[in-house]
């Protein structure tokens, strides 16, 4: 077996198998003698998706790395594997986010002050636990409340590589 043929088949397992995304400086790591540069294992990527093309599935990078996932176009089939009910936020829980990813850092006063209501405490629990955001800071005024900001785990949720991803505000569905 060729040198680029079995770093193919490892990088490929590695992708695989893992649970969270892998950055190329992750996959580099696997290899303990002749580690690939981080521009092999780009081209090596390209070559898996190109070999995937017509397959279910492709390599995406996301915030946190490359990973293995299935393409778009197939939820009406998989989701039946999935035993529990699809997850649905609250219009509130959306609202909020929403607002944190557009306007971060933020205070939970801001958003309060955007949506016209107060935020239940809940909702941050959540998205903290879910590590869709965390506290960045505190800002400078009276009570020094958190600021908030989404962390790479919302990207990778969301299929996204950066914020600069998000559709522009104007359009988004504001129903």
């Amino acid at each position: 077996m060729n040198k680029q043929h079995s770093l193919q088949k490892i990088i490929e397992g590695a992708l695989m198998v893992s649970h969270e995304p892998l950055t190329l400086q992750e996959i580099a790591n696997l290899f303990d003698d002749n580690k690939p540069s981080k521009n092999e294992i780009k081209q090596i990527v390209d070559k898996l998706n190109e070999s995937y093309k017509d397959n279910a599935f492709e390599i995406v990078l996301v915030a946190s790395g490359y990973r293995l996932q299935v393409r778009p176009g197939y939820d009406q089939w998989l989701s039946k594997l999935n035993k529990q009910s699809s997850t649905r936020y609250s219009k509130a829980f959306l609202e909020t986010l929403v607002i944190i990813a557009y306007k971060q850092p933020v205070t939970r006063g801001d958003i309060e002050d955007i949506r016209g209501v107060s935020v239940n405490p809940q909702i941050i629990r959540n998205m903290i636990e879910f590590e869709w955001i965390k506290v960045v800071g505190h800002k400078e005024s009276p009570g020094k409340p958190e600021l908030l900001a989404t962390t790479k785990k919302f990207l990778d949720y969301f299929n996204l590589k950066s914020l600069s991803d998000l559709p522009p505000p104007s359009e988004l569905n504001t129903e």
